[in-house]
């Protein structure tokens, strides 16, 4: 089964629009390619791809080497926001929230959207 960008695009948009707090989110290769993307207007789908796949691989290798086990998210929390990478089968989801975002409520609608993209991916 081929992957279709378009319908990623669409549940990500739809996962965007419609989940509080949420500025942007993006579906990527697990090598730091751009499937499909709802990214703020002033950031680089291409850039933004190869940073999270790194950051992913990153936290894997951590995971790894301090016996954590295999890594369910990745969670980078800055002054402006927060970033979470979760990897769902064989691509990355990367969500870009505010930092009034509710840590729950976000966990729960990211389940929910991976088992829609589980319909999409092979």
């Amino acid at each position: 089964m081929a992957i279709n960008p378009y319908k990623l695009g669409r549940i990500l948009q739809t996962f965007v629009s419609n989940t509080p707090d949420v500025q942007g989110a993006a579906m990527i290769t697990p090598d730091g390619l751009p499937i499909a993307a709802s990214l703020p207007v002033d950031m680089d789908d291409e850039r933004v791809s190869a940073i999270s796949a790194a950051m992913l691989s990153l936290g894997e290798r951590i995971g790894k080497e301090l016996a954590r086990g295999t890594i369910a998210r990745i969670s980078v929390e800055g002054n402006h926001g927060l970033s979470i990478l979760t990897s769902p089968g064989l691509a990355v989801f990367l969500v870009l929230a505010s930092k009034t975002a509710k840590p729950g409520l976000l966990k729960l609608e990211i389940k929910r959207t991976i088992t829609q993209f589980n319909l999409f991916l092979p």
